[in-house]
């Protein structure tokens, strides 16, 4: 199976350090939706894997984030694409749960509804937790650099094998990019 997985704030939207906490702040980097399409029209299968402790902090409703991502697939469907499923850790850091990254029960909870092996499957991030969440299960970890990714790359010790691309878009390009001939 072809899946990818993918961090949404600082991957596939703008982030905020004081959160994405309306429809109306949910802003698509450019690019990505186009990137996502792209993977679908390719025969890959998307889906989110996002800490959200705006939730718990009271920043705003689960109400709030599922619309997020309605508009994100209203957005994606008018370029042909899709995400599949978004799996999303609404505890803040203190709850110590098992599902917030860089813990790895968000990806394990995604090989157990898909029923997938994770080992060498994608996963895009923007800060060392996403990248360290992969690494876990055996995800092939990849940063962007958007988001916080640049800072990311500057100030952490990557997982050994990272992966760095520019943003979502230059990392489905090579992903897409046909092998070359020997």
């Amino acid at each position: 199976m072809k899946l990818v997985i993918l961090d949404r704030d600082g991957v596939i939207n703008e982030d905020s350090d004081a959160f994405v906490r309306s429809v109306d702040q949910w802003i698509p980097l450019p690019g990505s939706l186009q990137a996502i399409a792209r993977l679908n029209a390719a025969g890959w299968r998307v889906v989110v894997a996002t800490n959200q402790s705006g939730i718990a902090r009271g920043l705003y409703s689960v109400d709030t984030f599922h619309a997020m991502h309605n508009k994100m697939q209203a957005l994606l469907a008018q370029l042909g694409g899709s995400v599949e499923g978004v799996f999303f850790c609404p505890h803040a850091p203190h709850h110590r749960c098992t599902c917030r990254k860089p813990r790895p029960g968000l990806f394990q909870e995604i090989a157990a509804r898909l029923r997938v092996d994770l080992r060498g499957v994608p996963a895009v991030g923007d800060s060392l937790r996403d990248l360290q969440a992969a690494e876990r299960v055996g995800a092939r970890p990849v940063l962007v650099r958007t988001g916080k990714g640049a800072e990311t790359e500057r100030q952490a010790a990557l997982p050994p094998g990272t992966e760095v691309f520019d943003d979502l878009q230059a990392f489905v390009e090579r992903l897409l990019a046909p092998l070359p001939l020997c």
